[in-house]
């Protein structure tokens, strides 16, 4: 096959539903392959099987679709990321993987969806991740501290009264001087 297609991806957690069409629109076929380092190099040999591949729609290719996303950029595809369909266009046409992995290529065709996928890996990828890990610690830490308040109501009136008042870090070390009074 030596005809150009487009190819479109429904991402979801374990698997991803797949379409192909040709430029002129025509679907060609869809199925599901599951999110992992063999189903994503079975969907683009499935893919390939249809035509020359050089674009994809992906939905969530900074989400679900991340690792797919990054196995197109290393085989050659330009991957352009789609967005879901608005909910009346879902109402329309009708709600399957399959229907919005094809409407995630017809998007691509169409020149709706023009927005280059973020390649997934590099510095900013990297600053990412820095930026989940300290948000993550820092509800940990503010999770922890209305734990510790929330304790200290029940606490014996005379530990809380000697322990109201105090700032947020002298409160810790006074609570950890307890508990080692306590051992």
């Amino acid at each position: 096959m030596d005809e150009e297609i487009i190819l479109g991806v429904d991402t979801h957690n374990d698997t991803h539903v797949a379409a192909v069409i040709t430029v002129l629109g025509a679907l060609l076929g869809t199925r599901a392959f599951p999110t992992t380092t063999a189903g994503y190099t079975d969907l683009l040999t499935w893919a390939r099987e249809h035509g020359r591949l050089h674009r994809a729609g992906v939905e969530g290719s900074s989400s679900h679709g991340t690792a797919l996303t990054r196995h197109l950029h290393r085989n050659g595809v330009q991957v352009i990321e789609v967005n879901r369909p608005d909910r009346a266009v879902r109402r329309r046409r009708g709600k399957t993987d399959a229907i919005d992995a094809e409407n995630a290529a017809r998007a691509v065709l169409s020149g709706q969806a023009t927005g280059l996928a973020k390649s997934g890996d590099g510095a900013v990828e990297m600053i990412r991740m820095f930026k989940i890990a300290k948000d993550s610690a820092v509800k940990a830490r503010t999770q922890a501290i209305n734990q510790l308040k929330a304790v200290l109501v029940r606490a014996d009136p005379t530990l809380r009264e000697s322990l109201s008042g105090l700032g947020r870090v002298a409160l810790i070390r006074a609570s950890l001087r307890v508990r080692r009074r306590l051992r």
